[in-house]
């Protein structure tokens, strides 16, 4: 395991330090949606227009697999996103464009 999700996004300057002096990397997320609720689902429509509202170059999406609704809508939401010319990466990506952009 190479990356790191902080829970529910909580770090500090102190647990940052040491993840990293352990060699992880923390990965945070550009967009997400109160999507864990099992008991607040509200459809695949639902989980597809506000996907798709919010997706951006170099999103990083946080879709939690309790959600029926995701799982129902992500076939549409992979679709739509490459019909709008997005590409799907791995996190080894972003830290390429991340140290192509620093120099």
């Amino acid at each position: 395991m190479r990356f790191l999700r902080p829970p529910k996004g909580e770090y500090s300057e102190r647990s940052l330090a040491l993840t990293n002096k352990l060699g992880y990397c923390n990965l945070f997320w550009s967009f997400a949606y109160d999507d864990w609720y099992r008991d607040r689902q509200r459809g695949a429509d639902y989980a597809y227009n506000i996907v798709m509202r919010n997706i951006h170059n170099g999103a990083v999406l946080l879709l939690h697999a309790v959600s029926r609704d995701n799982a129902e809508a992500l076939d549409s939401i992979i679709k739509g996103t490459l019909e709008k010319g997005y590409e799907f990466g791995a996190p080894e990506d972003l830290l390429q464009l991340l140290k192509a952009g620093s120099e």
